[in-house]
């Protein structure tokens, strides 16, 4: 199945499968080849495949999984028990999809094609086996692209993909989930994909680092004091100074290392 691309000329409009002539009414977008039966979507300067994800995650499992997400370790503690839902919406988001060749390796691009507050959705992984033939059944649902093809380019070409590396271009709507919470006086919003359950989020309550790293340098600079015993007591005896500096280096890592599990155990607790 190939997602071939062709220029939209001005009188003209044809099928990127079968190169049909189509009639679009005035301000259709989304259209049904005639001839082949594809589903295309015409922009401004370019006509390609429409294709959508089934939905797979119900709303309660989409919520479950946001829960999940928030008692993680990259979320504040607790954040599952402390945070109010406020709304959830469900819509099929449309983002482009775009196959680039870079020498013998294929890879596969996305950029979103509406305004999204969640710019994590480029990291998604679209199968294309899970791709199907967009259905209008879902249109009162979909949200109507906004990125045009060319804006499109000019932004994979800030990601380092010059346009002739572009192989195949496609519009593709995702079935998601967005939730709204708030979390100590702050809004925020969560994306769940609904076909693989993935949560993704630009801005949540993070856990704090300083912690785990006054944590780690603790550790850290006992540790150096401690290395340092055998030279220390080499320098004053020569003998037996480095055997009793080990002796000791040993001895004072082990008893050193319970105060560190207890503080780092502490720290995990807390924060």
């Amino acid at each position: 199945m190939t997602n071939q691309t062709a220029t939209l000329p001005k009188t003209e409009v044809h099928c990127a499968q079968c190169g049909g002539l189509l009639r679009p009414d005035e301000g259709q977008l989304f259209l049904i080849c005639p001839y082949c039966a594809s589903s295309v979507y015409l922009d401004k300067s370019k006509v390609v495949f429409h294709w959508s994800l089934a939905c797979t995650v119900t709303p309660e499992a989409a919520a479950a999984n946001l829960r999940r997400w928030m008692a993680g370790n990259q979320t504040v503690k607790d954040l599952d028990r402390k945070a109010r839902v406020t709304s959830s919406t469900f819509e099929y988001f449309p983002v482009w999809y775009c196959k680039v060749l870079t020498g013998s390796q294929e890879r596969i691009f996305l950029e979103p094609a509406a305004a999204i507050s969640i710019s994590e959705i480029k990291s998604l992984s679209i199968p294309a086996g899970d791709l199907q033939k967009y259905d209008p059944a879902l249109d009162g649902q979909a949200v109507v692209p906004s990125v045009p093809f060319p804006a499109m380019q000019a932004w994979l070409e800030g990601r380092g993909v010059p346009a002739e590396q572009v192989r195949e271009a496609a519009l593709v709507h995702l079935p998601v989930y967005l939730f709204k919470y708030e979390f100590n006086g702050r809004a925020y919003t969560a994306l769940v994909e609904g076909a693989s359950g993935k949560v993704f989020a630009n801005l949540f309550p993070a856990k704090a680092e300083a912690p785990y790293l006054l944590v780690a340098a603790f550790s850290t600079l006992g540790y150096l004091v401690l290395s340092a015993f055998p030279l220390i007591g080499y320098a004053l005896d020569p003998e037996l100074g480095l055997f009793l500096g080990l002796g000791a280096c040993l001895l004072g890592g082990t008893a050193f290392a319970l105060p560190v599990f207890a503080l780092a155990a502490w720290v995990s607790a807390k924060i």
